[in-house]
């Protein structure tokens, strides 16, 4: 989903047809937050490797639990910046007009979905990684399963967000998107009617995850906000740098609360808000150099798919440069080479399927 949509040629109002919304010129910016966020979700799962390699605990090696431990406290910020680019997607910067366009928005992101779910139970086949029958797996990510996938959990709640979202918008404008109301009404009550069937038929049925928590729906509300803000709002290096100050402390303070408190950080803590909000303030209305804005809108337009497709990387690189007893030079080098190969890898590859017009299935 880009941060705009192309512009379309003004239609006359009539008493039937309300005058359209205009739509505003490309947001740079965001594109840039998108791109750095998918980045950050890919630094969070490297420094998720290095943990896995110390237990958790200093004791098992401290310079690769220090280095993964600063790592993942910075990019813990990513999913929600998600959440933030969504509501303001659909609640201010390309807002639904009909039900038609919540159906192909939602496609585009459930069709790749489905597909990457099947590669991936695929791939953990072909390396008999499954702790369980493929088969049930399969089964089990129809209701909301996040294995062996476990990265598509954001998925799983994103859906219902856009759709809440763009239900509310429609009826906000006075349609009445049946379709999509329908949609969300059975999403609110698969959990219990799911569970009341397997009691009745005694049959077991996987838990209904398609669920969204209201965290999800506040930082996608707040991100709207803050990415609506007029230009003469956050303009100003000497704000901007406040702003990167407070994201310094608050990626501080991530690091001290998953160290003392609970490994990783929930999305939903204050120090996860503050440190998203502060580094969302401190690009917001930035100005992107021309020369770059190509690049970074390709960037962007595969950030989805690089999503999709990096943990397959991750995962097959991460053996190579991960070690529980690599000392400080070692330890950084592997988080930053680890983080690079599946970048380069992951973007690489979604940019070459979207020019090969393959975006619609691989996201």
């Amino acid at each position: 989903m880009t941060a705009t949509e192309s512009p379309r040629a003004p239609v006359p109002a009539t008493a039937e047809t309300p005058a359209p919304r205009a739509r505003g010129e490309h947001r740079y910016d965001i594109d840039l937050v998108r791109v750095l966020a998918s980045v950050g979700v890919i630094v969070c799962h490297a420094a998720g490797e290095m943990m896995k390699a110390v237990d958790r605990t200093p004791a098992e090696g401290g310079p690769v639990y220090w280095t993964a431990l600063a790592g993942d406290a910075l990019s813990r910020c990513a999913v929600p910046l998600f959440f933030a680019i969504a509501g303001w997607v659909v609640l201010s910067g390309a807002p639904p007009r009909d039900g038609g366009q919540i159906r192909k928005r939602l496609a585009r992101i459930v069709v790749p979905m489905a597909v990457w779910t099947v590669a991936y139970l695929a791939w953990d086949w072909i390396r008999d990684a499954n702790s369980d029958p493929t088969r049930d797996l399969a089964w089990d990510a129809l209701f909301g399963s996040v294995r062996p996938a476990f990265h598509l959990w954001y998925l799983y709640a994103y859906v219902p967000v856009i759709l809440l979202l763009s239900v509310a918008v429609l009826v906000r404008a006075g349609k009445r998107p049946w379709g999509a109301g329908a949609a969300l009404l059975a999403l609110a009550l698969a959990p219990t009617l799911l569970g009341d069937l397997a009691r009745l038929l005694d049959v077991r049925l996987p838990p209904f995850a398609w669920q969204f928590g209201v965290y999800q729906i506040v930082y996608a509300v707040a991100g709207a906000v803050l990415l609506s803000l007029p230009g003469s709002a956050v303009a100003g290096r000497g704000r901007r740098l406040v702003w990167l100050a407070g994201g310094l402390c608050a990626w501080g303070a991530v690091a001290v609360y998953e160290h003392r408190v609970h490994f990783p950080s929930p999305y939903a803590s204050l120090v996860v808000a503050l440190l998203a909000g502060t580094l969302l303030m401190a690009l917001n209305r930035i100005r992107v150099p021309e020369r770059f804005r190509p690049l970074l809108g390709r960037l962007a337009g595969a950030s989805f798919g690089a999503y999709l497709v990096h943990l397959m990387f991750l995962e097959a690189v991460a053996p190579r440069l991960v070690s529980a007893d690599a000392g400080w030079p070692a330890a950084v080098a592997g988080l930053a080479g680890l983080t690079l190969a599946t970048v380069v890898l992951s973007f690489a590859a979604a940019l070459l399927w979207t020019r090969l017009r393959l975006g619609r299935w691989l996201g």
